[in-house]
């Protein structure tokens, strides 16, 4: 029985979504994938389905009406996961910043360790950023910093969107009152775990920009980020916040 799943979320990765769900099923480790799709013009979600056919075990699509934003993504993932079987679930992009070969260092941190999180981490030994310009690493470094220094976390990259979680640690999250959207999700789903005493640790990977589609990286995402991140550690401290 296979006891993981990694959701992709995709819009427009129609030049990336196969090589993905190919090099993961190529693993060592049985893997299955979750792909969560809005809505694709380009096609994206009919790729998904003809390779359905090829692996109609291991591959699932779930389709959304439209660009919901990628924390609504994870979140539809994650319960889809919790109503099956699966003990570890993934977060990981479509577009090969993430590599897949690390999909098993980061299970293995979780199930023969004692973590209930795993994050492939950028910053922890260093910068280990690819194909970044310097004002992008600066920011993203910066922010990670940020988040630290505000929410008291222990965790050097903050806003890492590679991640494994052991099921219970979802199980426990509300995730119906998650409030950000965008990539503060990271960010609020890593300080969720950190409040309830889960063990997070970080796994050192190197994270290689895409070759291949287009960024959806955004001002209002930083910006939700920077104040939403405020927001949410004051209301921690009074009590206000709901995990």
């Amino acid at each position: 029985m296979v006891d993981a799943i990694v959701i992709i979320p995709t819009y427009n990765e129609i030049e990336n979504v196969e090589r993905i769900i190919r090099n993961v099923f190529s693993l060592q480790r049985r893997f299955d994938i979750l792909i969560v799709d809005d809505n694709s013009p380009d096609g994206t979600a009919v790729c998904v389905k003809e390779l359905q056919k090829e692996f109609p075990d291991r591959l699932f699509l779930k389709e959304r009406k439209g660009k919901l934003g990628l924390g609504t993504a994870y979140i539809a993932g994650f319960k889809w996961a919790l109503e099956r079987s699966y003990e570890f679930v993934f977060e990981m992009d479509a577009d090969f910043s993430h590599n897949p070969n690390d999909l098993i260092r980061l299970y293995n941190a979780c199930a023969k360790g004692t973590s209930h999180v795993a994050i492939g981490s950028r910053y922890v030994t260093g910068v280990n950023v690819v194909n970044w310009p310097m004002t992008r690493v600066l920011l993203s470094w910066g922010a990670s910093k940020y988040v630290r220094f505000i929410t008291g976390m222990d965790i050097h990259d903050t806003t890492a969107g590679f991640i494994c979680y052991k099921r219970e640690v979802l199980e426990k999250i509300r995730l119906d009152k998650i409030q950000f959207m965008g990539y503060a999700f990271q960010i609020e789903m890593k300080f969720k775990a950190y409040l309830l005493k889960f063990k997070i640790k970080e796994i050192p990977v190197i994270f290689t920009d895409r070759t291949r589609g287009t960024s959806k990286m955004s001002k209002g995402i930083i910006s939700e980020a920077v104040f939403g991140v405020l927001k949410m550690k004051i209301k921690s401290l009074f009590n206000l916040y709901e995990i």
